[in-house]
């Protein structure tokens, strides 16, 4: 490498390490904020001075990586949410707390994962959570009572809608009553959070690619949507931008239709058309399905039921949302064809992805309130196997992989790379 190449380099890494780990946040403005649930499109998110992608930047310098460590500082630059998924109700009251507090005083939004369901992920890769319905009732209050009256939003309990314990096999929940526990935490989790002046909550809804428009509808309702600002998608997974907030509108809409729509739809979100499934489509339900979760050139067919069904409700009615963007730029990992005989595991640790569109509360879409980074870029899925029956080796990449939330440099510079549009430095990080 050329000596003034060189400089440069260090001169940028250096300069953004200067910005991302050591920059005093501004004083924080005398008085309380007005009360509000709502995401102004001007508003800031907060910036983690230690985060994985600055700690990574550093020992890229330290080792005289210094294109690792220029792409690493440019990574921690961004903004990209906080997860809280263990600890007594004391230690999370003043963990929140104190992150809050910080970011009040640089006026930034700090994004906070609320992630302590019982049985959480099934049992799978990110298992864990409270160990029973009564302890996680009073971990998740004392999240809230951390809050106290700054502004923060809050994604509640990624995957707990889309994975239901009765949806974790045919023998996880035989009577209902896991299921129905899960329900009633969800709604506690809501009512706690909502009474905080400043909250901004979204109750998880999982991606576009797994539960059907009316099927995810009817869960928000039954956890008490109608009493948030909305919903999140795509949390944790690689599914593009456009097709994602095009599912979350067709659910807003449905979730209007079952509750202030017209009265064939009162009470029924099951009636509504799908990603999967349309009755305005011609022969659809049969084979050759017109509507293919695939192909979203397909999905006409759900907007023209939606059109025919639902209108233009007023705006102020419908739920919003926000996306996860943090590794979707490349969109979905499709394999080779034949290269698996069962299931690949697209969503874990898939291979190629890049950063997505950066987090902003200026969207452009109407009902979409930000573009997120909400799963840390750079942490692992978990030990993907593939589904190789005994493999403990990720076949896509010749190893084990980290363990689910580990930080992997190699995939965090992957990431990197394979940005789409390219990262640069967050300039509005001071």
């Amino acid at each position: 490498m050329r000596i003034p190449l060189f400089r440069s380099v260090l001169s940028a890494s250096v300069s953004a390490l200067a910005l991302v780990l050591a920059a005093a946040p501004a004083p924080a403005e005398a008085g309380t904020p007005p009360a509000s649930h709502t995401l102004p499109a001007n508003s800031r998110f907060s910036v983690d001075p230690g985060s994985d992608a600055a700690h990574q930047a550093v020992t890229d310098l330290l080792h005289h990586d210094f294109e690792g460590a220029k792409s690493m500082a440019q990574l921690a630059s961004w903004p990209e949410a906080a997860w809280f998924t263990d600890g007594t109700p004391d230690q999370v009251e003043t963990r929140v707390r104190d992150l809050v507090r910080r970011a009040e005083r640089s006026r930034t939004v700090p994004v906070l994962v609320a992630y302590n369901i019982p049985l959480r992920d099934c049992s799978q890769y990110s298992s864990g959570g409270a160990q029973s319905d009564t302890a996680y009732q009073a971990w998740i209050s004392a999240f809230a009572r951390g809050l106290g009256r700054s502004k923060a939003v809050v994604i509640l309990e990624p995957d707990g809608l889309a994975n239901l314990p009765s949806d974790c096999g045919p023998d996880s929940d035989p009577t209902g009553a896991i299921t129905t526990g899960r329900y009633a935490d969800l709604n506690h989790a809501i009512d706690v959070l909502e009474r905080q002046p400043n909250s901004v909550v979204y109750l998880d809804a999982g991606n576009s690619h797994w539960r059907g428009v009316g099927d995810m509808a009817g869960r928000l309702l039954q956890a008490g949507v109608t009493r948030t600002q909305g919903f999140s998608l795509n949390v944790s997974n690689y599914l593009a931008t456009e097709p994602s907030t095009h599912y979350g509108t067709w659910v807003s809409q449905c979730l209007w239709f079952a509750t202030k729509g017209p009265d064939q739809g009162k009470g029924h979100p099951d009636r509504c058309a799908s990603q999967y499934y349309s009755p305005a489509a011609p022969n659809d339900g049969q084979p050759g399905n017109a509507v293919n979760v695939d192909d979203p050139a397909t999905w006409h067919w759900t907007d023209l039921w939606f059109q025919q069904n639902v209108g233009t409700p007023p705006p102020r009615e419908l739920a919003h949302l926000v996306v996860d963007t943090g590794r979707n730029g490349q969109g979905p990992w499709t394999p080779p064809p034949g290269k698996y005989s069962g299931d690949p595991q697209t969503w874990c640790n898939a291979p190629g992805r890049g950063i997505g569109d950066r987090p902003t509360a200026n969207t452009g879409v109407p009902l979409v309130d930000a573009y997120l980074w909400i799963k840390t870029v750079g942490q692992s899925d978990g030990q993907c196997n593939r589904n190789i029956p005994g493999g403990t080796v990720d076949p896509e990449y010749g190893i084990v992989d980290p363990a689910a939330g580990v930080w992997w440099p190699e995939q965090a510079t992957s990431l990197v790379r394979n940005a789409s549009p390219a990262l640069e430095f967050n300039t509005a990080v001071r």
